[in-house]
């Protein structure tokens, strides 16, 4: 059930050696083809990334956040055509989402790497710095990267108490709603 995914998808940084097997390397691939477009543009394209000296390379990105994925088993670099859609980052970071959830149906974890807008130095972009090493063309902007392994790190969900409520309004700012625990198939 989709709500399972939402309270058990963590992000995880640390994987093991094991290899991803290629269907499930091709499911995630068709979840992100999958993945919602505004106005069914598809601005979005997919690098997939299995060379680990590469996974290195693209670890150094940007300074912090980046380094877990030279021990992923996968990279996928989310980019996407900016001359195609004025909304490539909505599109771009909805895809990303879905690959997360996808890695979480098939027993994977995953974790985004943010490069839009992060810098690579202080002359230089983190989409600079990929967009060279990945030859990409002038128009093609890079949203993110989803770090995919086996987790080698269990954390557990977040507790259901732990949720920000208080962001909850009902009918207009301000007003809260107060939200209800079915007592169906969904209790938290």
């Amino acid at each position: 059930m989709f709500i399972s995914l939402l309270k058990n998808r963590r992000s995880i940084r640390k994987y093991t050696d094991q290899a991803i097997d290629s269907d499930k390397i091709d499911i995630l691939l068709e979840a992100a083809l999958r993945a919602p477009s505004s106005r069914g543009f598809n601005p979005w394209e997919f690098i997939v990334i299995k060379d680990e000296k590469l996974l290195e390379k693209l670890s150094m990105a940007k300074p912090h956040g980046a380094s877990f994925l030279k021990k992923a088993k996968l990279g996928i670099v989310i980019c996407a055509d900016e001359n195609r859609s004025d909304v490539w980052v909505e599109d771009a970071s909805i895809a990303s989402a879905i690959i997360h959830f996808a890695a979480e149906s098939l027993g994977l974890g995953s974790c985004w790497i943010q490069i839009r807008k992060r810098k690579y130095n202080d002359n230089k972009s983190s989409e600079a710095y990929i967009a060279e090493i990945l030859d990409l063309p002038e128009s093609m902007r890079v949203e993110s990267i989803i770090a995919v392994g086996y987790p080698n790190e269990n954390k557990r969900p977040h507790p259901k108490d732990s949720l920000n409520f208080n962001k909850l309004h009902l009918d207009q700012y301000g007003e809260p709603y107060h939200f209800i625990v079915n007592k169906g198939e969904y209790n938290g």
